[in-house]
């Protein structure tokens, strides 16, 4: 049967376009897979990792969430420079934004002598006028200059505790750098000294809150000592210091050394402090006591570059000359010697001039002894009032015209020496100036020599014989509201105020603790102050404020039983209003369960009253923390 001539150009065509379509398909297939394949590198090397790729016959199609609108358009456009832009279909996302962040609150506040300078960035619930108040209120009352802006958003835990610990701070502080942020504060500050330091340190710790991490970077710089001096005296007795000066620790030890070679008697010490005159002062003082030891008695004294070498009445005229010539060449380039052999004393005293100034305990001076004329009279007698007071002196003096030149600088510097004692004289004679009496300044006598150094110049002796008495301890001191406050919250960290259970009575064992705290209000007088009592939220909301009060006014009537003057104090309760922690567990109620001291902050005095109170200057006025109690746990919840 032969097949029909119609049929083979069919089935011929019909495989033809089989075979098409079976080509067609793997093209497709291999083109589909090549983009794919080109666009993931593609976005791979341009860091688009997010974003997944699928090829569907020509159409390129992007899928994925983009961070953000502009990186799914980089996105297109990277995919649009390898296929053409008509084939691709965007399917990306973009990943929803959280909304504007809160900025970072944080403050800076400079303090120096020119006043206090804020700057930062602080929430606008904080209160900007308040806090420029506050710090004008400052003791000495500042001027502030304010470069505060504010921005509405939420407060952020552990602010305003942050920025009430800096004001208590700025307000011990004359010269201090303070940076606040929520819970951290940090101060960088100069002290006087060493020891004023240790005392700074250990108050801005006493009044830190639980709730604030404090830096603390306190110098205690060198102090400038101008002039730059030392005055040693040999007696028949031993050596002691008038002054010691020392550039460093090696210097100090080098001198001290000198000086127990030199029969120093007494426990010294030099000070350490810039503005030494050479690099080799210390080298320059152990050849000075050196020739000294060899003179047997004398004084000897450095005044920067000044060295002034006086011999004891009586020394020999050869052994002087040869301790003089070797310490000359001994000396190194920078010292000038001036060496003094004093003459043998004159038989009729009465022909040697001389002025005596007395200061008694009571601040009353006597002037007395010789003057050249009626106009140094007059100027020693104004000198004397502006000194210690014009009801306090008594000028009882003579003229002598044929005194020395010096006479009158030597008068009124002699007068300077005396203003710095509490009680003592001055002798003052052609050969001496004699200073003796007591100061209740620990260095009066290094600074005295210091004085009288510099204003009677070179070769002019001076004779010191200070003593130092600790001050008396002001009777009515009292310590700062704000330091007051931090106490108590101290005591009550340490121990706590626990009341019977269901009841306001104050628990026995609860009764030292209320001791103590009585024994601290002692020391801080009638400040604002309210005890304040707080519950947990277990009961009934009035049960729990009637409880809180009676627990409130208990703690003032144990107070006043223990004879506190409690007539700016008042007892407040608030129930279950102010949680401290989570009510939903046992260690939260028990933390809302407590008594809290603070002071009342509009009854505060102002800051001309706070210069009366002697106390050092705390800010009274600043915005202070609730001194916590954390009371034993009641059996009934409350």
């Amino acid at each position: 049967m032969r097949i029909s001539s119609f049929l083979i150009p069919t089935a011929a065509f019909a495989g033809a376009a089989g075979l098409s379509l079976v080509v067609a398909g793997f093209a497709a297939t291999a083109l589909e897979n090549n983009s794919e394949i080109v666009v993931r590198r593609t976005l791979d090397e341009a860091g688009f990792s997010w974003a997944e790729v699928v090829a569907d016959g020509l159409r390129v199609e992007l899928s994925g969430e983009a961070p953000d609108e502009a990186k799914r358009f980089a996105a297109i456009s990277k995919v649009g420079t390898v296929v053409d832009a008509a084939r691709i279909i965007d399917l990306m996302e973009i990943t929803p934004s959280k909304g504007i962040a809160p900025p970072r609150f944080s403050t800076e506040i400079l303090r120096n002598d020119a006043g206090i300078s804020i700057i930062g960035l602080i929430p606008s619930a904080s209160d900007h006028s308040a806090l420029v108040r506050k710090l004008s209120a400052i003791r000495g009352n500042p001027e502030v200059t304010d470069f505060v802006e504010t921005a509405d958003y939420p407060m952020p835990k552990g602010w305003n505790d942050a920025m009430a610990y800096a004001l208590k701070a700025l307000a011990l502080l004359p010269r201090t750098k303070i940076s606040v942020e929520a819970g951290v504060v940090r101060i960088t500050a100069i002290a006087d000294s060493p020891e004023a330091k240790e005392k700074l340190e250990t108050d801005l710790n006493r009044m830190l809150p639980p709730t604030v991490h404090v830096t603390l970077d306190i110098a205690a710089p060198r102090p400038v000592i101008s002039p730059f001096t030392l005055r040693y005296v040999l007696g028949p007795d031993g050596g002691r210091f008038d002054a010691c000066s020392a550039e460093s620790e090696e210097s100090r030890l080098r001198i001290l050394q000198a000086a127990q070679d030199a029969g120093l008697r007494r426990q010294s010490d030099c000070t350490i402090g810039l503005g030494v005159p050479s690099a080799s002062w210390s080298r320059a003082v152990e050849s000075g006591l050196k020739a000294l030891t060899e003179l047997g008695q004398g004084s000897i004294t450095f005044s920067n570059g000044e060295v002034t070498l006086v011999a004891a009445q009586g020394t020999a005229q050869g052994v002087f000359d040869h301790v003089v010539g070797e310490l000359e060449s001994a000396l190194p380039q920078v010292f000038v010697l001036h060496a003094v052999l004093p003459e043998p004393e004159e038989k009729n005293p009465d022909l040697t001039p001389e002025f005596t100034a007395t200061l008694s305990p009571e601040g009353q001076v006597q002037l007395r002894g010789r003057l050249s004329d009626n106009a140094q009279r007059r100027t020693v007698d104004s000198y004397a009032k502006a000194r210690f007071g014009s009801g306090s002196v008594y000028l009882a003096t003579r003229n002598a015209p044929d005194l020395p030149g010096v006479w009158p600088i030597r008068v009124l510097a002699a007068l300077d020496a005396l203003a710095q004692l509490e009680r003592g004289s001055v002798t003052v004679t052609p050969e001496l100036v004699a200073v003796r009496g007591m100061s209740h300044q620990e260095n009066a006598s290094a600074e005295i020599a210091r004085m009288l150094s510099d204003k009677l110049g070179e070769a002019e002796d001076y004779e010191l014989d200070i003593t130092y008495e600790a001050p008396p301890e002001p009777e009515d001191q009292l310590m700062a509201p704000a330091l007051c406050e931090a106490e108590l919250a101290a005591i009550q960290r340490a121990d706590k105020i626990a009341f019977e259970p269901g009841s306001a009575t104050v628990a026995a064992d609860s009764a030292r603790v209320i001791d103590k705290i009585a024994k601290l209000l002692q020391q801080c007088g009638e400040i604002p102050l309210e005890i304040q009592g707080h519950t947990d939220s277990q009961g009934r909301e009035e049960m729990n404020l009637n409880l809180s009060q009676a627990r409130a006014q208990s703690v003032l009537n144990a107070l006043r039983a223990r004879r506190i003057l409690t007539g700016s104090f008042v007892a407040k309760g608030y129930g279950e209003d102010n949680p401290i922690a989570s009510n939903s567990t046992e260690d939260g109620r028990e933390a809302n369960r407590r008594i809290e001291f603070r002071l009342i902050e509009s009854e505060l005095p102002d800051a001309e009253d706070a210069e009366d109170e002697g106390d050092s200057g705390t800010d009274e006025t600043a915005e202070t923390a609730p001194a916590q109690a954390e009371p034993e746990e009641d059996t009934d919840g409350q």
